[in-house]
């Protein structure tokens, strides 16, 4: 008898503690905020994305292991996200490795604690913040475009987009490195609306064919051998499919695609590690279009942008 009320009772304290796992899996998560903090809009969210990819850089000097082939980033508060264009399962600490390799995480706190610090992030210089996801803020690197990246849709909003592109590549701390090329019919004052960045690496050009030749002759930024310029994270990177002369800064060059030539070959001035962004439609490696409402359809990349870049000031 005692075996017999022994087992009911443990058949009971099962039933409940298995009827409490249920309750708790189908209890509502905490919804995600619907919208971005003042941190994660702010000038304040660039400097963690950079001391982010300066401790990636870091981490991978000092494992001896070649930098992740990464197309995006995405910012919360919470974490700092690298979206990887070639998944790796197998992240340098203190990154974790999520979605089968395809994303590294990290939380901002890891960022303070001792740790090499790397390089200036010169393979992704051109990692521009392209506008939020919710409460999340989103970049992309413009040079892993296999081609040009067309910006489609109302003309305010296309060159809304395309300024706040510019200067974050100009003045934000990830793109420190980086070369601007306006062409054409952009070169003059009304792109930026009299407020344009003052910065020796702002150029402009009367085509694009000019503005490759220019930038070729110009050596683009190359340091002379033995300057202080010269780091270990040239030498890292020297070879890849990214940037492979030691030294060169990327270069991002904007046009408006009536003025985007079409023919073959026009487009072979570019090298490995640059970017080009053209405004309007247009034949593009990455497709995108802004709408009305300030969202932003990015094509093939499928990121979810809700508010795009220039609609964050």
């Amino acid at each position: 008898m005692i075996w017999y009320v022994l087992a009911v009772v443990l058949g009971l304290a099962l039933i409940g503690a298995v009827a409490a796992l249920i309750v708790t899996e189908r209890r509502p998560r905490p919804p995600k905020p619907a919208t971005a903090s003042a941190a994660v809009v702010g000038r304040e969210a660039l400097d963690v994305v950079n001391a982010g990819l300066r401790r990636l850089t870091g981490e991978c000097l000092r494992s001896n292991r070649s930098l992740p082939d990464l197309y995006a980033v995405v910012y919360s508060e919470a974490r700092l996200g690298l979206l990887l264009a070639g998944p790796e399962e197998s992240a340098p600490a203190p990154w974790t490795a999520e979605a089968d390799g395809e994303r590294w995480t990290i939380s901002p706190d890891n960022l303070h604690r001792p740790g090499p610090e790397g390089e200036p992030a010169l393979p992704y210089a051109l990692t521009v913040t392209v506008g939020l996801d919710g409460a999340d803020r989103v970049l992309v690197d413009l040079s892993r475009a296999a081609g040009p990246v067309s910006v489609s849709g109302p003309d305010e909003e296309v060159r809304g987009l395309a300024r706040a592109l510019v200067t974050e590549a100009l003045a934000g701390p990830v793109g420190a490195l980086a070369e601007v090329t306006l062409v054409g019919s952009l070169a003059g004052d009304g792109f930026f609306g009299g407020d344009a960045p003052r910065t020796s690496r702002l150029h402009t050009a009367a085509s694009l064919e000019e503005a490759f030749a220019r930038a070729a002759s110009a050596g683009r930024g190359q340091p002379e051998p033995g300057s202080s310029d010269v780091t270990q994270i040239f030498r890292l990177i020297e070879g890849s499919s990214r940037i492979a002369v030691e030294g060169e800064a990327p270069h991002l060059f904007v046009v408006d695609a009536s003025q985007l030539p079409r023919r073959a070959g026009a487009l072979d001035g570019m090298r490995r590690g640059d970017g080009l962004l053209v405004l309007g439609d247009a034949p593009a490696g990455w497709p995108w279009r802004v709408g009305a409402d300030g969202s932003l359809d990015t094509g093939p990349l499928g990121l979810a942008i809700t508010r795009h870049a220039g609609r964050l000031t």
